[in-house]
């Protein structure tokens, strides 16, 4: 390979030259005020990249596909300062292009290193049950001018997915648990899920409003995300234990505004 073909990204990770992104901007989120958060996160065509208050650990998780509990070690602010952030490529480039630049942007803007660990952890599952799925397959999208790719929204105590892979409801299921949840349904393809469950006191809260308080959770009849997922879904969390990656953070600087 010729001089200058890798770039270093991280600990132990290289990216081929080309894959980072040829124009990023980076500046701190505008605070909302009354405790309030926004946040967003858009891959547009072409490879753009548009997220509006995210964390260097929102980059990290989109980055390395890891969840909010396998990111450990680092300064505190890793978590709570809040960044909005355009970038595009110099040529259209793939999602998985994509995830590789946004390993080169951390690695230069913000200086990330890093190193992996595998622990055994408990994790849950994810298969059907006896009774079968009780969500549908997606529509196939023909229209062109239509977006084609999974959506999702989330809110206190709801899901709503589109086009989106079993795999896909397992990882957002994870985030909202704090442990890893495993896709065993042997289900292909993609599906349509919405999902209703009331939350537990002190469990994650996507946004705070007026005084700290969380909104209020969609209506539901007081089922806990486990009874709601086979009830609406025909789907359980079994608890099991398995091996779970871990990022454990070295360094991490404040990403200077441009």
């Amino acid at each position: 390979m010729g001089r200058g073909l890798l770039l270093l990204v991280a600990v132990g990770t290289f990216v081929l030259k080309g894959q980072e992104f040829d124009a990023v901007s980076i500046k701190p989120s505008a605070p909302m005020g009354m405790g309030m958060v926004r946040m967003g996160v858009q891959f547009l065509p072409g490879g753009r990249v548009a997220m509006t208050g995210a964390t260097v650990k929102t980059l990290i998780q989109e980055a390395y596909g890891v969840r909010d509990f396998q990111i450990v070690g680092g300064p505190s602010w890793l978590g709570s300062e809040r960044y909005d952030i355009t970038a595009k490529p110099e040529g259209a480039a793939s999602q998985e292009q994509v995830k590789l630049m946004i390993r080169a942007l951390l690695a230069d803007r913000f200086q990330l290193k890093f190193h992996r660990e595998t622990k055994e952890l408990p994790t849950y599952a994810l298969v059907v049950t006896k009774g079968g799925p009780k969500f549908r397959a997606s529509e196939v999208v023909t229209d062109p001018d239509k977006p084609k790719g999974p959506r999702m929204s989330m809110e206190r105590g709801r899901i709503d997915l589109q086009r989106a892979s079993l795999a896909a409801l397992a990882n957002q299921l994870g985030q909202i648990l704090g442990r890893s949840v495993i896709d065993k349904t042997e289900l292909t393809g993609n599906y349509d899920f919405t999902l209703e469950w009331t939350p537990e006191e002190g469990g994650p809260r996507m946004m705070r409003g007026p005084g700290g308080d969380a909104p209020p959770a969609a209506e539901t009849s007081g089922a806990s995300i486990f009874t709601a997922l086979q009830d609406q879904l025909g789907l359980k969390l079994e608890s099991t234990k398995g091996p779970v990656e871990i990022l454990v953070i070295e360094r991490a600087e404040k990403a200077s505004e441009n």
